[in-house]
């Protein structure tokens, strides 16, 4: 019992040593699949990442966001066609998979990738109204 109880209190501590991904380990990691991640124990979104840095986004609700991605800093930002402020993560692959800290504001968000697929993220077709 004390080992597990080492361990979990250790966690933080080794998850904070693990490297961040470079922007060419990550694109080789996620290019050409779709990734649905979670928010403590709570689904939270889906990112499909496609050629030339491209991402579409969906908070799985079916409406998609399309955007892309650089380095900068050691960080991954995404810039989206609905908001031109730059969301910047550190990403990590490790023990827990595919990590992913929210930098612009460390202390709000960190995911955790539940699963990953070779499909296209679903996106339903554009609204059209009267």
């Amino acid at each position: 019992m004390r080992h597990l109880l080492f361990a979990l209190l250790l966690w933080p501590a080794v998850a904070q040593a693990q490297s961040a991904l470079s922007a060419q380990e990550f694109d080789a990691l996620t290019q050409g699949k779709t990734f649905t991640y979670a928010e403590n124990g709570e689904a939270y979104g889906a990112e499909e990442y496609l050629p030339d840095r491209r991402v579409r986004w969906s908070f799985l609700d079916g409406k998609c966001k399309e955007g892309r991605w650089w380095e900068e800093n050691g960080q991954i930002c995404f810039i989206y066609e609905d908001n031109p402020m730059p969301q910047c993560w550190t990403f990590f692959d490790g023990a827990r998979g595919l990590t992913a800290r929210f930098e612009n504001d460390p202390a709000a968000t960190e995911l955790y990738a539940v699963d990953r697929s070779d499909e296209p993220l679903m996106c339903l077709g554009p609204e059209i109204g009267v």
